[in-house]
């Protein structure tokens, strides 16, 4: 970690732009028949032959998506890359290829930035994703990292945000609302220890959903899992602003309605418990969280006994004709209208979810 480095301080002006990167990426290895060429040159070249190009992109920025106070560097690394690895997962396809773009201001040695490396690294190996370029710049606000992941799949097998038809089930994978909560654990401790600087947090009631803000995970397995099932979604997306927006998102681009249960909505007990702790409805929280990078999808109804009873897979409600409306069904069987409430990074009065 980074608290071992502390006494080397290289000063990134000491390397300047090309000698970094070359430091940075000196132990990535190519892996894949598609990567033609990748660092190196003034682009990659990428040989998919029959296959379809998925390409996505996102940006961390300090202060907005992520406090280093409380985030390793390390685990930022890692978590910039799983981002963007989820949402070409989302698209039932294969992630290949990673670019990092990385701008920096003077208060980041040489030292912080190999941190960040490392778990890009990580990602790297876990994911077995090719590194293929990128670029590194000063910053006057502190730091910031985009990362560009592409991914390739056969054309029949790609799935859209559209698609989805009435009768549809909708299903998600693992469980909400994780994450959301570990962020205001560490929020919490943060403040804890603005008072008194020696108070030494106890995170151990909370493993769990701290992980899932700090070291998030994307799912492919459960695009493994699907095609091993032989089942096609007929729609998907990957839930980073929580599940109501997400739904929202589907239902809009499939021109359908939805209702989603809200006893079936999964939840990890210490997210119940959590949220008792900091008096929130956990439904709430699961709606509107965002970060839990989980699959949210629908399929035929002919599919369902293809995935009943996998531990990876819950069915929470079903699509409907498209002028009914989108709602949630209460424990007490009302119906409320969903709205999207999740995260936006322009909005000053949101929390960091």
């Amino acid at each position: 970690m980074l608290e071992d480095k502390n006494q080397l301080r290289t000063p990134l002006s000491k390397l300047g732009e090309f000698n970094l990167i070359d430091h940075l990426t000196q132990h990535f290895k190519i892996t894949h028949e598609s990567t033609i060429k990748g660092i190196g040159d003034d682009a990659a070249v990428l040989n998919f032959g029959n296959k379809e190009v998925v390409v996505t992109t996102d940006f961390l920025v300090e202060g907005v998506h992520f406090d280093l106070s409380y985030m390793p560097l390390k685990h930022l690394g890692y978590k910039s890359v799983i981002v963007n690895l989820s949402d070409v997962y989302a698209m039932n396809a294969e992630a290949r290829q990673i670019t990092v773009s990385i701008a920096a201001s003077n208060r980041f040695p040489l030292e912080a930035l190999e941190e960040v490396y490392e778990g890009i690294a990580l990602a790297c190996k876990i994911y077995n994703i090719d590194l293929i370029g990128g670029d590194t710049t000063s910053s006057t606000s502190g730091l910031i990292i985009s990362i560009t992941a592409l991914g390739e799949a056969n054309k029949e097998d790609i799935v859209y945000r559209k698609g989805a038809k009435p009768n549809d089930l909708l299903v998600v994978s693992g469980d909400l609302g994780a994450a959301y909560m570990g962020l205001q654990i560490l929020e919490r401790e943060k403040e804890v220890f603005k008072v008194n600087p020696n108070n030494q947090p106890d995170l151990e009631p909370y493993t769990y959903i701290v992980e899932r803000q700090l070291k998030p995970e994307a799912r492919k397995d459960i695009v493994k899992l699907l095609k091993d099932l032989e089942v096609k979604p007929t729609s998907m997306i990957d839930i980073s602003d929580g599940l109501s927006s997400e739904v929202i998102h589907l239902c809009k681009q499939s021109k359908v309605g939805c209702d989603l249960y809200e006893n079936k909505i999964p939840l990890d007990p210490q997210v119940i418990s959590t949220c008792e702790e900091f008096n929130i409805d956990s439904t709430t929280i699961a709606l509107s969280g965002g970060e839990d990078y989980e699959l949210l999808f629908t399929i035929s109804q002919e599919d369902y006994p293809k995935i009943k009873g996998n531990p990876n897979l819950t069915v929470i409600g079903f699509m409907t004709d498209e002028s009914t409306g989108m709602h949630l069904v209460t424990r007490a069987e009302e119906k409320i209208s969903l709205i999207a409430r999740g995260w936006n990074s322009f909005d000053d009065n949101e929390s960091n979810a």
